[in-house]
């Protein structure tokens, strides 16, 4: 089925797939509001096609010829005991690598997530994926039986988990033991986080992520590189305060507003993708590591 450009669908649509994407909302209720607006030319199941996941939408597959990649398992024992996670480099690397850690949605590593991981590898990092759904069997093979195991974990306890992929990661024989940090949604709460939590992070970078407190910022050691979409108004509500803490306490920070971008705007694989936004912020993240980690 061809899918509806994103300019014919209401903007109330997508707000409605957050509500129904961070567990606002039923599966039941969210059919049954989405069909409000499945008028025209546009129906129900046309809807549907065009803001749900489409996992063929994949950059760099997971065979690709000039990358390492493999599944790998660390022992996280503040968290959720032993993690998988894809582990992915360049194949040609002449000596150690800095490292990138890759932060999931709150659906465990789906495909799109790792297909992020080997981007940042092709780019000439060592990346390390986590799954945080792990101890409960890890990505079930759908979002929507991936976010119904996400809600069974404690947000903390996950936190530990990407903490202890950060040490795995600065402590493999080809990392140059310089790691960043780069996470989407929920992944952004963890990047935010790992900066307060962990000393020896070199770079964050959260995409439309939750904040921390103001009382938490002193902490942060990490210089950060923040992307917010402007139509995202749930996250950013909690911008400003933030900023106003990091101001107050000198702490390094870039932040972008990418122009009529929603929440998820990086995620090419939903309705919700803005190629233009995503593309410019991908570029100066892998901009802003090299020059942080290399």
């Amino acid at each position: 089925m061809k899918k509806i450009n994103k300019e014919e669908i209401d903007p109330q649509v997508f707000r409605l797939y957050d509500d129904y994407a961070h567990n606002r909302m039923e599966r039941r209720e969210f059919i049954e509001k989405l069909s409000i607006y499945a008028v025209g030319g546009l129906t129900l199941t046309s809807l549907m096609s065009s803001i749900m996941p489409d996992y063929s939408a994949i950059q760099i597959s997971q065979d690709n010829p000039n990358l390492n990649t493999e599944t790998i398992s660390y022992e996280s024992s503040k968290g959720g005991g032993t993690i998988k996670g894809q582990l992915s480099r360049p194949k040609d690397a002449k000596g150690k690598l800095p490292g990138i850690v890759v932060v999931h949605e709150n659906r465990g590593l789906n495909p799109h997530i790792a297909d992020v991981g080997r981007r940042a590898a092709m780019a000439g990092f060592i990346s390390l994926s986590p799954d945080a759904l792990t101890p409960l069997g890890g990505y079930p093979g759908n979002d929507d039986e991936g976010r119904a195991l996400q809600r069974q974990r404690d947000r903390n306890e996950m936190l530990e988990d990407f903490i202890a992929g950060f040490e795995y990661l600065r402590t493999h024989s080809e990392c140059s033991g310089n790691v960043g940090v780069v996470g989407f949604c929920f992944g952004g709460w963890i990047s935010n986080m790992m900066a307060v939590k962990v000393p020896n992070l070199k770079a964050v970078v959260p995409f439309y992520g939750d904040q921390p407190s103001a009382e938490m910022v002193p902490n942060i050691n990490a210089p950060l590189l923040l992307h917010f979409g402007e139509l995202d108004k749930r996250v950013n509500a909690g911008w400003p305060a933030y900023e106003e803490a990091l101001k107050a306490n000198g702490k390094a920070y870039t932040a972008h507003m990418y122009p009529n971008a929603n929440h998820g705007f990086h995620n090419d694989t939903t309705g919700r993708f803005d190629k233009e936004a995503a593309e410019l912020a991908w570029k100066r993240t892998i901009t802003f590591f090299e020059e942080q980690l290399k």
